[in-house]
């Protein structure tokens, strides 16, 4: 059973949560896991110079949770749909891991709003020094252009992934 796993990262506060939630509205059989999910409790946080608590950095994560639930989300996709020989686009498990730092292992109002200086002092900083270590990864990535219109990127997206179910479905009927 062929699966369909699509990451979206970027900058906290970027618009990923936003795309990921549109795109499985649009998409058959689609899951999505939020890295969100699995910060660890506020206590377990450390905290900058500036008092900020660190949120941007992977040891505020468990990842090992994450992994086990994209694991569990794998294992249960190969036993959810029966395989034919003719598979459709449609019938292919779909699942969307958005997070901030995915490949590392819209705007919103937060209340309370972040302290002053908290974006351009860590967030942004941290954003650029993870994203230089996914482009150093060899994975084929799709870079967005974040001041496009929430419609644009979500349009962008659905229709490259729409695309590349077809392909999938080609080459799983002359395999």
């Amino acid at each position: 059973m062929k699966t369909f796993i699509i990451g979206i990262s970027g900058v906290t506060n970027g618009g990923k949560t936003t795309l990921a939630m549109n795109l499985q509205k649009h998409l058959p059989n689609c899951s999505v896991i939020s890295q969100d999910d699995f910060f660890k409790p506020e206590s377990e946080i450390e905290t900058d110079k500036n008092g900020f608590l660190q949120y941007d950095v992977l040891e505020a994560l468990n990842m090992e949770k994450m992994m086990s639930a994209i694991s569990c989300w794998m294992e249960s996709a190969r036993h959810s749909v029966v395989s034919t020989d003719q598979e459709s686009a449609e019938e292919i498990p779909i699942l969307i891991i958005e997070g901030f730092l995915l490949f590392n292992y819209n705007t919103r109002v937060y209340e309370p709003p972040d302290s002053p200086g908290y974006f351009d002092g860590h967030v942004w900083p941290m954003y650029l020094k993870h994203r230089q270590e996914m482009q150093d990864i060899t994975w084929e990535v799709v870079y967005l252009d974040g001041t496009k219109s929430e419609e644009d990127l979500f349009l962008q997206v659905y229709e490259d992934l729409i695309r590349e179910l077809a392909k999938q479905k080609c080459l799983q009927v002359t395999a």
